[in-house]
């Protein structure tokens, strides 16, 4: 399966957010690689996927009580 890029407009406003998803996301089976750019006004999460689902990564976040809506 070939890996595919996955943007998200997140409310992770700072690195104490993101550590919240962390875990979460370090862990989950189709995650190869994910980032936050908290410097920009969108708080784009990027994620490489290489199974996951755009609604199993939205699941993730808002389960830490976070926002996420995809970018296409």
């Amino acid at each position: 399966m070939e890996n595919k890029e996955l943007k998200f407009k997140t409310n992770l406003n700072c690195g104490g957010c993101v550590s919240k998803v962390q875990s979460d996301l370090d862990n989950a089976a189709g995650v190869c690689h994910w980032d936050v750019d908290t410097d920009n006004s969108d708080k784009i999460l990027t994620v490489i996927s290489k199974g996951i689902s755009e609604d199993e990564v939205i699941k993730i976040v808002q389960s830490k009580g976070f926002k996420a809506e995809v970018i296409s």
